[in-house]
């Protein structure tokens, strides 16, 4: 089997999966062609936003706690 090229958004498993299962059948389909899965930066910030405040929050709650049981 020759090498190919890795993919710029992590659909190795994918890849694997359809390698595998198209084995032998003598296709050469690119069954993802130029396509990439791509989000725009600050759809992800936006998206991100509330589980970084959650984080915060909950790191201070357990900062708290530890300070509560332990006497710190």
């Amino acid at each position: 089997m020759a090498p190919k090229d890795t993919e710029a958004c992590g659909r190795c498993s994918m890849t694997s999966v359809v390698d595998a299962a198209s084995e032998g059948d003598g296709s050469d389909r690119d069954l993802f062609g130029d396509a990439r899965i791509e989000v725009p930066e600050d759809e992800m910030r936006r998206v991100a936003k509330p589980q970084v405040l959650l984080g915060r929050a909950k790191r201070r709650i357990d900062e708290l706690a530890t300070r509560l049981t332990y006497g710190r």
